[in-house]
């Protein structure tokens, strides 16, 4: 049975949106734990004792914290994300076969005995086992949160494709920032009251909440594709799926993994450090100050992706939007390199860049492979930005320095982290200058408003049917069926 049933067998709406809601929870303490770390950079890199502290001004100019090193600090979100890069294709596979439900269990699973980990590390400050059992936590974190990330993608684009894509994807990927807003909202002064490792112990009982909302997510959809009849024929084509089949994704799909990895490298390890970059270079902020202005890129996420989403299912014009948004956030960092006008301009710029580009190349994957491989696509995507972030994170974190936890990093040094970045955003640039280019030679698709946009059967045909085998034996690429 071909794979167009999915599109023509329209769930009731209220349904669709019921899942919707609880795909969109299931990973809000998973993403308010990954941003942990950057709500408390001060605290993560402050000294272990403040023998000498003096008072200057009301403040002391010794910070107490755990002692880590830039380096250090850096590699906890280096090691997540090169797991993340090596998990979420097998978990991809695994998703495709087994299905939503065992995804979302298994995977929140792991959030919450990663984070329970890192929580315990705290306990042993001032030993080598806080850095080692901090780093082991954000394995188990990477490993699950990273995968969590492809079943929520895979849930929305199963449930919405050819109807609310845009939308559903902005709002499933601003729901789970809300996570991360929260975090740079509240957690300075969680911290500043309770102390860090309450802190991060509540950031386990969030995961746990998300492990909860898992299982729901699991029964809504479970029983949703069984009322739909849909359940068999989306196991029939996982069933015909082989890992050979990677190879024959289109070129555009490959375009846009790429576009995505360089516009996340852009964003992911700038957010990590812009915290303390905010209190070096302008040095009038505190750090409960500097979180809420880097944590404004998140904010923008939550109230702009959905109105975004509905503006791209109205219009189209995927390619174009993301190429301009992207040419866009150029002058973003000649802000912040050259210039002092107050941060919140480019954080809050850098939000809208994000929120826009995020819900034109997310839902693509959706309208250039079937629903069957779905997990896998999305689990390679993830998986290469993923790698790109944890190569960045190791980058900037040999860049910033790794000699001291307290001392003031050196101007310099953030402008070459900067410059960095912009390398990763031309990188960008070009990219999806290269998807419009393909995308119009092979019939723009992507690029196609809305009232002109069909989906038609060669674009979802499942990479395991159509021509089959070739005469000499081997199968039949895909640009032959497309």
């Amino acid at each position: 049975m071909s794979s167009l049933v999915l599109i023509h067998s329209a769930p009731k709406a209220c349904y669709r949106f019921l899942v919707l809601l609880f795909n969109c929870l299931m990973s809000f303490g998973a993403y308010f734990c990954y941003d942990l770390p950057s709500a408390l950079q001060a605290q993560f890199q402050g000294n272990l004792t403040c023998p000498n502290a003096t008072e200057v001004n009301g403040t002391m100019d010794c910070k107490l914290g755990l002692g880590l090193t830039p380096q250090q600090y850096n590699s906890l979100f280096a090691v997540y994300s090169w797991v993340s890069a090596v998990v979420v294709v097998l978990a991809g596979f695994f998703i495709d076969k087994f299905g939503n439900g065992w995804g979302a269990f298994l995977f929140s699973s792991l959030c919450v005995f990663g984070s329970l980990l890192f929580a315990l590390g705290s306990h042993f400050k001032g030993t080598p086992y806080l850095l080692l059992l901090m780093l082991l936590g954000r394995v188990f974190f990477g490993a699950g949160n990273g995968s969590l990330i492809v079943v929520q993608q895979r849930i929305t684009a199963m449930w919405f494709k050819d109807k609310e894509l845009s939308l559903a994807f902005g709002l499933t990927v601003g729901c789970s920032r809300l996570g991360s807003v929260m975090n740079f909202l509240i957690t300075q002064s969680f911290e500043e009251q309770y102390g860090m490792q309450w802190t991060l112990w509540g950031g386990v009982v969030l995961c746990v909440f998300g492990l909860i909302i898992s299982i729901i997510v699991a029964i809504l959809d479970h029983i949703g594709m069984k009322k739909l009849g849909l359940a068999d024929v989306i196991q029939k084509e996982s069933n015909n799926m082989r890992i050979q089949d990677v190879k024959l994704l289109p070129l555009k799909y490959w375009l846009v993994a790429l576009t995505i990895m360089f516009f996340y490298n852009t964003i992911c390890p700038f957010i990590a450090d812009a915290s303390m970059f905010i209190q070096d270079k302008y040095n009038i902020f505190t750090p409960r100050e500097a979180s809420y202005i880097a944590g404004s890129t998140y904010d923008c996420a939550v109230f702009l992706m959905g109105p975004f989403g509905v503006f791209v299912d109205y219009v189209g014009l995927r390619g174009f939007l993301a190429l301009s948004c992207a040419v866009l956030t150029l002058p973003m960092f000649g802000l912040l390199y050259f210039t002092y006008v107050h941060p919140l301009v480019s954080t809050l710029w850098l939000g809208v860049s994000y929120s826009c580009v995020a819900v034109c190349l997310w839902p693509c994957h959706a309208l250039m492979v079937p629903q069957g491989t779905l997990g896998m696509s999305l689990g390679l995507t993830t998986s290469m930005f993923m790698f790109g972030n944890g190569v960045s994170n190791l980058i900037i974190g040999a860049v910033l320095g790794t000699t001291s936890s307290t001392a003031k990093i050196p101007m310099w040094r953030w402008q070459r982290m900067l410059l960095f970045m912009l390398g990763n955003l031309i990188c960008c640039i070009i990219t999806t200058a290269l998807l419009n280019l393909v995308d119009h030679r092979q019939g723009g698709v992507m690029n196609k408003t809305t009232r002109k946009f069909k989906v038609t059967e060669p674009e979802t045909k499942s990479l395991s049917q159509g021509e089959g085998d070739t005469g000499n034996g081997k199968r039949a690429s895909y640009s032959s069926r497309h």
